[in-house]
């Protein structure tokens, strides 16, 4: 029987992984497109490997590998006015040959909040109407699949450095995660895209990976402005051989900036990595440094979220976009095994850093879905 102290750290968790989903009424749901290729009814492959007796990810060592282009289509969803949900499909992408994904580039409609393309779960079978879903779920156990790239804007394009990239077998399922509130006065139909194109095995020296990385903290009373933070999240160990190319900041609608810095130690010194001057929550940037930052082992990062709030309610941390949140994600490379996918600082029960996979509370937090 898990602990009082455990069942309140499980519960800040779960709101943070649940970030950005809701249970409204769901809206129409018809069947959509996958290209190439038919839907196939088989299950999720097993991807690259890992070795058992280290922490190197161990990719496909054997080809032919794709070199073509690969275009996910969400199904057409028709949203009436005034409506929040999030809804999944689970895909198969369609590549007949395994893929060493280099470049993804998604395309959101008007009502879109925010586009997940996931590698699915390797127990994953293919779900291609759109079902409401609970965010962040592939990524609470190793054996889970992952987040290749989180979109809010109308139109990005995540391209990995050179030689990076992340290794699909063939007929990889994939999980598309769409979270959207139609304020536009006016029932809308949205149908978001994400084209996923490889580098060929010659120019592959490793693949990729994401991590998530917040505080659900989040209180911001009526009529003012609040800042959380700086919060610092040590990082595992594991991670001093990491390098981060990419990096995005996450709020809601009453959220004016996110700055992310790193450091060697709790105490600093600090260096900005993310502090976009007129930051958008509607658009948030993702930076690209010039060179990919590493950060030492006992290092982390030191992130600041804030916002105004000129409304006569106050607002805390919760999933829907009228709430608030406190998080940024971070890609890098190499990727290893067993690697945490989500890591969260809480003040409550006394003050707790938790990342999943990896964490007992994990299991908790898996059970309560």
């Amino acid at each position: 029987m898990p602990s009082m102290t455990s069942r309140a750290l499980g519960l800040a968790l779960v709101l943070g992984l649940a970030a950005c989903g809701t249970t409204n009424a769901t809206p129409g749901t018809d069947t959509g497109t996958v290209s190439p290729g038919e839907d196939t009814g088989v299950d999720a492959g097993t991807g690259p490997g890992r070795d058992a007796g280290t922490d190197a990810f161990v990719p496909f060592d054997s080809g032919p590998f794709s070199s073509s282009c690969v275009t996910l289509t969400f199904p057409p969803i028709t949203i009436p006015d005034g409506v929040e949900n999030t809804q999944c499909v689970v895909v198969d992408l369609g590549n007949d040959l395994p893929m060493h994904v280099g470049s993804i580039h998604n395309q959101l409609p008007t009502a879109s909040h925010h586009f997940i393309v996931y590698r699915a779960s390797s127990t994953a079978t293919e779900m291609t109407t759109p079902t409401d879903c609970t965010p962040f779920v592939d990524t609470l156990s190793s054996d889970s699949g992952s987040p290749l790239m989180i979109t809010q804007r109308a139109d990005e394009t995540l391209t990995l450095p050179p030689g990076v990239a992340y290794t699909l077998p063939a007929h990889q399922l994939m999980r598309l995660e769409l979270h959207y509130i139609n304020l536009t006065g006016a029932e809308t139909t949205i149908s978001p895209t994400s084209t996923l194109c490889p580098i060929t095995d010659a120019e592959y020296t490793a693949d990729a990976d994401f991590l998530f990385v917040g505080n659900p903290d989040v209180h911001v009373p009526a009529r003012s402005t609040a800042t959380l933070g700086p919060t610092f999240y040590p990082l595992d160990a594991r991670f001093a051989s990491a390098h981060f190319f990419a990096i995005t900041g996450h709020e809601h609608q009453l959220g004016t900036n996110v700055i992310v810095q790193t450091g060697p130690a709790r105490s600093g010194p600090f260096t900005d990595v993310y502090n976009v001057p007129g930051w958008s929550w509607q658009e948030p940037e993702t930076v690209f440094p010039a060179t990919p930052f590493q950060i030492p082992s006992g290092g982390g990062f030191n992130f600041t979220c804030e916002w105004n709030n000129p409304t006569d309610t106050d607002v805390g941390f919760g999933e829907s976009a009228t709430a608030e949140m406190c998080f940024f994600w971070a890609y890098y490379y190499p990727a290893f095994t067993n690697a945490p996918h989500v890591c969260v600082h809480t003040a409550q029960a006394g003050g707790h850093d938790i990342c999943c996979p990896g964490n007992p509370i994990c299991g908790l937090i898996s059970s309560q879905f």
